[in-house]
């Protein structure tokens, strides 16, 4: 897509704004274009009401909307001049020196002016050739807002002779000595160019002036004048030639009156360029500006100058939509040439480079500019956000996972430990049943192991004849019989010896066992019976 380039060309009684498309490096195509005559003059503190109104009325008649724009206004606001550096001077020095050459030749402290500079290259002594160009703050200022107002946001701040200029240059050899002669309302704008020399100064003679000496020489009012100015008037060859109209011949000769003094001006400026930076003779002049197109003009140029003069016409290097007007076209180009030499401005290879941006513009340019570092920064950082919440979006979601994970772990543990909580509780009543059923078994097996360990505590022909148990205390009465040759008396020894035993045993264990007496229970002549009763604890 073709990048699209406003410029806009204000005048002293009209304004041209053109929209270009940038097809190539500093190829041009002519998209749409529109003029707008000031309603009264104006001057920069009026600005914001003359301006502003036609411009905005303008753009909605054509079409154009609201942009970055390149502005180009009159070269009499401006103070052009070119200074001779030394070469010697230092790189540090050199720009003092051209602020000191401002100083020197601009009619306002240097505090109130905006300034830019360029070197052209080097003079014929070996010092350096800087153009510098100067002009009041407060009326660039002004000029700025009233086109702001419209919406345009000004690029740059160019001058319509130097925009003329760099038209120029992108159709013819920049070696030739060439004048551009721009023919305005309220001033004249002359350049003269040869290679690295530039010479520019603004003339005030120009179609105001003609239109002045109308209104003196009839007695009319300035719209009158304009109109027969506009209608009537053309360039006289002069000498005897008369026009069969009388108020045509009159205005002819006029309009050849005030061309007569501008060409003396120009023919002093041609002198003083040619003295003062060694330039050569002019070889061709070219005409702009709205009084350009007064008829024979060209004409009395090349007469009175002696050189070739010709309009100078932007589209011989640069296209035009086919659907602009052919007809209007080829008489507007004389007013185009300016509003081309800022489009090519966007190529930067053009042959002066001025800009006279006021300082409260160029910090908004400033920081206009850092925007897109802001918004690449701005940008950045919510991306290291968004990656920041994505991983933390990320880790939330496999944490929440895992928390499912956990969870459903956590319940299936849970389950089994119910489970086994329950197998647990189930085992230790089992556990309890079985060891009262051990107990139980204890208990009956007790007795009998009892039983067990006194009998096998018995001497031979001994048994138990009474056994009774009674809070864990067992009374055993054990009987036996005795040979008849032993006393009953001596039945002690049997006692102690079963009393001695049973000590001796796992079960009952030394002094467990305790003999409560013997009884004799019968006698005879060999045998007796007797008894023993033990405690048992």
């Amino acid at each position: 897509m073709a990048k699209r380039i406003l410029a806009l060309n204000i005048g002293a009684a009209s304004l041209f704004l053109a929209e270009y498309a940038e097809q190539g490096r500093g190829q041009l195509k002519l998209m749409k274009y529109g003029t707008a005559r000031f309603e009264q003059p104006w001057e920069p503190e009026t600005a914001d009401s003359v301006v502003t109104q036609a411009l905005h009325d303008l753009m909605r008649e054509k079409g154009i909307r609201p942009g970055p724009v390149l502005l180009a206004i009159p070269g009499q606001l401006a103070f052009p001049r070119v200074a001779a550096i030394p070469s010697s001077a230092a790189s540090d020095k050199f720009d003092q020196m051209v602020r000191l050459e401002i100083e020197q030749n601009v009619p306002f402290p240097i505090d109130e002016v905006i300034c830019d500079s360029q070197v052209l290259g080097e003079t014929s002594a070996g010092d350096t050739s800087v153009m510098i160009l100067a002009a009041k703050t407060d009326q660039i200022e002004a000029i700025t807002e009233a086109v702001r107002a419209t919406g345009l946001e000004p690029e740059l701040v160019d001058i319509s002779p130097f925009a003329l200029l760099n038209a120029l240059r992108a159709q013819s050899s920049a070696a030739d000595c060439s004048v551009i002669l721009d023919v305005g309302a309220k001033t004249t704008s002359l350049v003269i160019t040869e290679g690295e020399k530039l010479y520019s100064r603004s003339i005030p003679v120009a179609g105001n002036t003609l239109t002045r000496e109308i209104m003196q020489a009839f007695g009319c009012d300035h719209d009158e004048a304009e109109r027969m100015k506009c209608e009537l008037a053309y360039v006289s060859e002069g000498g005897v030639t008369e026009d069969s109209d009388p108020t045509r011949d009159q205005l002819a000769k006029i309009a050849r009156m005030v061309m007569t003094r501008l060409h003396a001006e120009i023919s002093r400026s041609i002198n003083f360029f040619r003295s003062q930076q060694g330039g050569s003779r002019p070889e061709r002049l070219y005409l702009a500006g709205g009084t350009a197109l007064l008829p024979q003009i060209d004409k009395f140029f090349q007469d009175s100058l002696g050189i070739e003069v010709t309009f100078l016409n932007p589209f011989e290097t640069i296209t035009a939509d086919s659907s602009l007007d052919e007809e209007a076209l080829a008489t507007d180009a004389v007013y185009l040439g300016s509003t081309t030499g800022l489009a090519l401005r966007k190529s930067g290879d053009v042959a002066i480079a001025i800009d006279l941006m006021p300082p409260s513009l160029v910090f908004a340019r400033k920081e206009k500019a850092r925007i897109p570092y802001l918004l690449a920064g701005a940008a950045l950082f919510i991306v290291a956000l968004s990656f920041v919440y994505a991983m933390f979006s990320y880790s939330e979601q496999k944490t929440d996972a895992l928390f499912q994970r956990l969870n459903g772990r956590v319940s299936s543990v849970r389950s089994v430990e119910q489970r086994v909580t329950a197998n647990q509780k189930k085992v230790e009543q089992e556990q309890a049943l079985s060891d009262s059923l051990v107990q139980l078994m204890d208990r009956r097996s007790a007795a009998l192991r009892r039983l067990n360990e006194v009998r096998h505590a018995l001497s031979k022909g001994l048994w138990i004849e009474k056994w009774s148990e009674s809070q864990g205390v067992l009374t055993v009465t054990v009987r036996g019989w005795k040979d008849a040759t032993e006393s009953p008396t001596q039945g002690q020894p049997i006692a102690a010896r079963v009393e001695s035993r049973l000590s001796r045993s796992d079960l009952f264990g030394k002094g467990s066992v305790k003999v409560l007496g013997t009884q004799v229970l019968g006698r005879g002549d060999k045998l007796e019976q007797f008894a023993v009763e033990m405690k048992i604890q």
